[in-house]
């Protein structure tokens, strides 16, 4: 079983710095693979591990990266790429991987499930038709039709062949990252922050994963693990850093459910033209007249031109945004959302009896998203987070309540 190790810190904490200089001390005889969502990062790590040679995936010979990522394991080589083509590992890459001893070190979580486009009338079509098959203990759906001719269902043999394909109350399906990936590797090392409250978590205790929590912090010139204890992260000091909005324009977002994607796709347009009132309003007046270059913007991606301020319409980033430094210097936010797991992968869990808790959930969404603001640097920002369910969660974290 591989032995896992989630460095659970708040963002700032170290936990990139103590996985270089982990890699820079550790005896060349052990290869790593690093896996970070952004190429900025793959760079980083290239730069940085100096005592290793790390190498990028790359288009090589006219093959795709996935092979070169073939090639390079195949090789022992110390290797750095990105969630994206990780998240294409297949059978041989397993089979490589069990051969050759790599430790993996995983920059913050991966999205490990995903919800398959694919309406149930198809799904029946392709069960009578003999297209598919469904494995009655685990629901895994295995691609039982003419490999050659799928035609526009292409996509769902691809990923039934692949073997991590389920089906799921008989009318939506789910990719799950394929286990074998992790069990392939004698040792992993996640780096994240809350845990407890992300997918990946649901992902390890569905497939039995075992793992220990550490955290990080600097000695002198040195990073050291150490024991995980959430009381010395500081909550209240980062919280005060973070100038929340209070006032009339939150009562857009009243009730548990405001907000959420449901509710943005159902809103009429006067509802939209208030929320691209207030966040216009907020940035003028309290937020000190920030300008598109001060600010980043996150809400369903569908409604962004509905809810854009003028002259704010490239000030918009993914709700999900993480690990990256991209947004270091802006000084105000506007989170135009209520974070809700999407029903299919919420789910995929719980009939796997897996335990879904969507505060928690919410809560480590909407952190991670504070943190790629100037905070990071130690800097004050103003929010605006109308939804009164994430307020209320953000507040619940400061004071340890959750």
């Amino acid at each position: 079983m591989t032995e896992i190790t989630v460095i659970d810190a708040v963002m700032g904490s170290g936990k990139t710095q103590w996985a270089i200089q982990h890699m820079n001390k550790t005896n060349a005889v052990e290869n790593f693979i690093y896996i970070t969502p952004f190429l900025s990062e793959v760079e980083r790590i290239k730069k940085s591990v100096v005592e290793r040679k790390f190498v990028e995936p790359t288009i090589y010979n006219g093959t795709s990266k996935l092979e070169d990522l073939k090639r390079l394991i195949a090789n022992n080589r110390d290797i750095v790429s990105t969630h994206a083509l990780f998240s294409r590992a297949d059978e041989e890459v397993v089979e490589l991987l069990e051969q050759s001893g790599y430790t993996l070190i995983l920059d913050e979580v991966m999205d490990v499930v995903e919800s398959v486009s694919i309406k149930t009338t198809d799904i029946n079509r392709l069960k009578v038709n003999g297209d598919i098959v469904i494995n009655e203990e685990t629901m895994r759906v295995d691609w039982t039709g003419d490999s050659e001719d799928a035609g526009r269902y292409r996509d769902i043999r691809e990923l039934a062949q692949a073997g991590n394909l389920y089906l799921f109350r008989g009318s939506f399906m789910v990719w799950a990252f394929p286990p074998g990936v992790f069990k392939a590797f004698p040792k992993a090392i996640v780096l994240t922050y809350l845990f407890k409250c992300q997918m990946q978590r649901y992902y390890f205790d569905m497939f039995g994963f075992k793992y220990d929590y550490r955290s990080v912090e600097k000695v002198g010139d040195v990073y050291e693990l150490c024991v995980h204890d959430v009381t010395k992260e500081k909550r209240e000091e980062l919280y005060s850093l973070i100038e929340v909005y209070d006032g009339k324009m939150n009562e857009v977002g009243r009730g548990k459910y405001a907000l959420s994607q449901a509710k943005l796709k159902k809103y009429d347009d006067s509802t939209l033209r208030q929320i691209k009132n207030n966040t216009a309003n907020f940035f003028r007046r309290y937020a000190n007249n920030a300008k598109k270059d001060d600010v980043y913007i996150s809400t369903l991606k569908e409604v962004e031109p509905l809810i854009a301020p003028r002259g704010f319409k490239k000030s918009f980033i993914p709700h999900n945004t993480r690990a990256t430094n991209e947004y270091a210097d802006r000084r105000a936010v506007a989170y135009l959302m209520n974070r809700f797991m999407n029903k299919d992968k919420a789910a995929f869990f719980q009939d796997n009896h897996i335990s879904v808790n969507e505060d928690l959930y919410a809560l480590s969404e909407l952190v991670q998203w504070l943190w790629r603001s100037r905070i990071r640097n130690g800097q004050s920002i103003h929010a605006y987070i109308p939804a009164e369910r994430m307020r209320g969660l953000l507040n619940a974290w400061a004071k340890y309540e959750i």
